[in-house]
């Protein structure tokens, strides 16, 4: 089977064309701002949009068929294409020169990673930092999830696209097409932003930083508008907390917030992931609270001095980063890598958490970690009974063999991805807490790492060596491995 090339470089065209127009966005603010900026984004805006119509006039008469091959291709180099134009308004304006650099925090934007190598954010143009968290917005919901909304209007099916944007376990489906799938997880998605807005200028914040923390908040992805993070409004509670409750929808599977809307409340609450998930978020969150309130200094910037007392401080700073780092948002209320050794050990494995299937959080997924531990321990049973037949059960339905391989084999790819990704980190010079931390953070698109990289540092430090693998990992995290690795397989380019 030979691949269909030109429906390939078609739809790099209609996301570079995409891509084009959301940076007119930016450069109109930056216009109105005055902020230096504007040309560079615009250039930037016309050369993405003349690329895209380009590649789409010269392929026009493709055939309009996707098939999984193709599937992955597009996908994997969508984002890639996506992130080398993105990286252009750096460039043009000059905010962030070298390629390296405006790769590396074009590629964590779109990921939703939100690392970042500026050094001084609140000195960036306005314009920039909007189109930072841009970057974000799109790729939260994933940008192929994006485009099968409007593959109709081209006459092309996207059920391919979509199997390979979310490979994971979960297979709901809000309507039988998967176009108007797509449609109604972006309704959800464009209103859930609008509304953390309107909450957040009510809060106290100007709308400029609402509307970007905003885009960063739904989409899991972390960049801020501030130095200091979140850690910046430390003593407005009323701010942190309406992140705290948009991160909690936003890594929850967006399926369920379509269920709730439709007044299917109990299907909502009988989840299985989603009651794991909670769970998760509330005992953590005590369990970081405790350590706090006795052990840790959660003083953390002298601009911003805790004011509702000692208690209320660890409560919210330890339900804050729980959630934070569960979903892979990112945001930063507080350094927790300083509090304790055993806080900075505990927020590291939530690294490997993640939020649900479904969800724009990065990560492991909590689905998949339920499954496998009822794997796990159904392994005791099957001990005992050699020929009995036990299948592993969830929200009461029988789960198939092949996807519990799929997850068992997703899991042990993502650990040896984890170690190798610190081995290479360690090799360019990295200390163990910086390149564990580093690998763990980019593999699970969470933002802060450990030791140098940590929550009030940035990624500046790295080699240009270890930005690009670090964008390796960003990628492939966001993908979910074995969209990004079958790439790298001879057999997926043979001819069939």
């Amino acid at each position: 089977m030979r691949l269909n090339s030109k429906i390939i470089f078609h739809l790099m065209g209609v996301l570079l064309l995409f891509n084009g127009l959301f940076m007119l966005i930016a450069a109109v603010v930056s216009g109105i701002y005055k902020d230096g900026a504007t040309l560079g984004i615009s250039l930037a805006s016309i050369a993405s949009m003349f690329l895209g119509a380009f590649f789409m006039y010269y392929t026009r008469d493709h055939k309009k068929e996707v098939k999984r091959k193709e599937g992955y291709i597009i996908v994997t180099f969508g984002w890639v294409v996506m992130s080398m134009s993105g990286m252009l308004p750096y460039l043009f304006s000059g905010a962030i020169p070298g390629v390296t650099n405006a790769f590396f925090e074009t590629i964590s934007g779109y990921t939703t990673t939100g690392a970042s190598i500026l050094e001084d954010i609140e000195a960036m143009p306005k314009g920039i930092l909007l189109w930072r968290s841009i970057t974000h917005w799109i790729g939260g919901m994933g940008i192929i999830v994006l485009a099968i909304a409007i593959l109709p209007l081209l006459g092309i099916g996207g059920m391919q696209l979509f199997s390979a944007e979310a490979p994971g376990p979960s297979a709901d489906k809000l309507h039988p097409r998967i176009t108007d799938t797509a449609k109604r997880l972006w309704y959800i998605y464009v209103g859930y932003t609008v509304a953390e807005t309107i909450l957040l200028k009510l809060a106290g914040m100007s709308f400029f930083d609402a509307v970007n923390h905003s885009l960063s908040t739904l989409s899991t992805g972390g960049f801020s508008t501030k130095n200091a993070s979140l850690a910046y409004w430390n003593d407005s509670p009323l701010i942190q907390y309406i992140v705290v409750f948009f991160m909690f929808l936003a890594g929850s599977n967006f399926v369920l917030s379509y269920f709730a809307f439709k007044g299917k409340v109990q299907r909502v609450l009988k989840d299985e992931e989603f009651r794991y998930y909670s769970i998760f978020v509330i005992v953590f969150s005590i369990i970081a609270a405790f350590v706090i309130y006795y052990q840790a200094n959660v003083e953390v910037s002298e601009y911003h001095p805790m004011v509702l007392g000692a208690a209320e401080s660890s409560f919210r700073h330890s339900l804050f980063q729980v959630i934070a780092v569960i979903t892979t948002t990112g945001f930063v209320s507080a350094d927790f890598t300083n509090w304790t050794p055993f806080l900075t050990i505990f927020f590291f494995g939530l690294m490997f958490l993640g939020g649900s299937a479904g969800s724009t959080a990065g990560g492991i997924k909590v689905m998949r970690h339920l499954l496998i531990i009822k794997n796990g321990l159904l392994e005791f049973k099957r001990t005992l009974h050699l020929n009995a037949i036990i299948p592993v059960r969830y929200n009461n339905k029988t789960v198939k063999e092949h996807i519990v391989y799929n997850i068992i084999a997703f899991f042990v790819l993502y650990m040896l991805l984890f170690i190798i990704g610190a081995l290479v980190l360690g090799a360019l010079g990295l200390d163990f807490m910086s390149a564990i931390g580093g690998a763990a953070t980019s593999l699970g698109n969470v933002g802060p790492g450990l030791g140098s990289l940590n929550p009030l540092s940035n990624f500046n430090s790295l080699p240009d060596l270890g930005k690009w693998w670090c964008g390796f990992l960003m990628l492939a995290g966001r993908l979910e491995l074995f969209t990004v690795l079958i790439l790298f397989t001879p057999y997926f380019w043979k001819k069939t």
